[in-house]
């Protein structure tokens, strides 16, 4: 994390996004490479408070800015910051509450929701029109809810490789650099850079790494890889990634028979317009898209430290033996997120 290492007992129900978009103008023509690519190389900020999928009290993708500010008041980060700036520094060090974790100074989830066009998005999905991910059945759903680690309280605690990759410090679980890019409580900078022959994007998330090709070369498809196998190609002023083969631990949108395509194009000095489309028939009922703005960012990435001299895997299994002794079992509730209940 940006400032210091995650507590794992943390529940990472939501997600949220980047700052105020600038609408492009329609004559902008992105800076070139020496080799003559649009030039999408820089730190970017996927942070705001816009979500992937639409929350219920929202109407529609576009939003009023009465509407909006009906969601910003509703968003759980906003209501956690409201909660704590009432309540002094010695009342937030003796707070007892468990389900606090740490608190909101830690956190870097951006300052208002996302624009595109000028526009306020209550979600980053556009299609299907629902702004919800069109899974199958319910299985599917809590299937990427657990491997996306929604659902912590489920987990055994007998040993570390019973709990998530991201307390494990193995993959962030905002995704990291995809796919798809999403948003979080902190940690939302993304690093491009290109050569002639490749593309990578550097998540400040876990530090992970995603390298896409541009030579149309694959790996074999034995060799499933975290981040997935990604080939690009630039359409004018667009680099348009095609990712299969995403490593299953990775608790990817995609199975093995699924294909993410992602367009990147640079829209103004300051900001790329970044598009995603899901395909996976054994998952969704249909092709599910999204698009999400990255604004530039005033700052590199920062060092990720995980677990790094902390005693969080230890206390956490700890925790569940203290637990089993006492014939309960794990004390962690859901839909609770800094001491404040999710609303619905």
């Amino acid at each position: 994390m940006k400032y210091s290492s995650i507590l794992t007992s943390v529940i990472f129900v939501l997600a949220a996004t980047p700052a105020a978009l600038a609408q492009a103008a329609p004559s902008y023509t992105p800076p070139k490479t020496s080799w003559g690519a649009p030039d999408l190389q820089g730190f970017f900020s996927s942070a705001s408070l816009t979500t992937m999928t639409r929350p219920a009290s929202a109407t529609s993708l576009v939003v009023s800015d009465a509407e909006r500010e009906k969601l910003f008041n509703g968003n759980i980060y906003t209501r956690v910051a409201k909660e704590e700036a009432s309540l002094s520094k010695a009342e937030l060090l003796t707070d007892g509450n468990p389900d606090r974790a740490y608190n909101r100074f830690w956190m870097d989830p951006g300052a208002d929701l996302g624009k595109i066009n000028g526009q306020y998005r209550s979600s980053w999905i556009v299609e299907p029109a629902n702004g919800q991910i069109p899974y199958k059945d319910a299985s599917t759903r809590r299937q990427r809810a657990s491997s996306s680690e929604e659902e912590y309280a489920d987990r055994a605690s007998d040993n570390p490789e019973d709990r998530g990759n991201s307390e494990r410090c193995i993959y962030g679980f905002t995704g990291g650099p995809g796919p798809v890019l999403n948003n979080g409580m902190y940690n939302n900078t993304y690093q491009i850079v290109q050569t002639p022959t490749d593309v990578m994007i550097l998540a400040e998330m876990a530090h992970d790494v995603r390298v896409i090709s541009l030579t149309g070369k694959r790996n074999p498809a034995s060799m499933p890889k975290w981040g997935g196998d990604s080939i690009g190609h630039y359409e004018g002023n667009t680099l348009v990634v095609e990712t299969i083969n995403v490593e299953p631990k990775q608790g990817s949108y995609i199975s093995d028979t699924g294909k993410v395509t992602e367009r990147f194009t640079r829209v103004a000095d300051g900001q790329i317009l970044y598009q995603y489309t899901v395909e996976d028939p054994t998952k969704y009922t249909q092709p599910w898209k999204g698009e999400m703005p990255l604004n530039i960012s005033q700052e590199p990435l920062y060092e990720y430290a995980c677990l790094e001299g902390n005693y969080s895997m230890f206390n956490l299994l700890s925790g569940a033996r203290a637990y089993e002794r006492e014939g309960r079992t794990n004390g962690v509730r859901k839909q609770i997120f800094a001491g404040v209940a999710e609303a619905e």
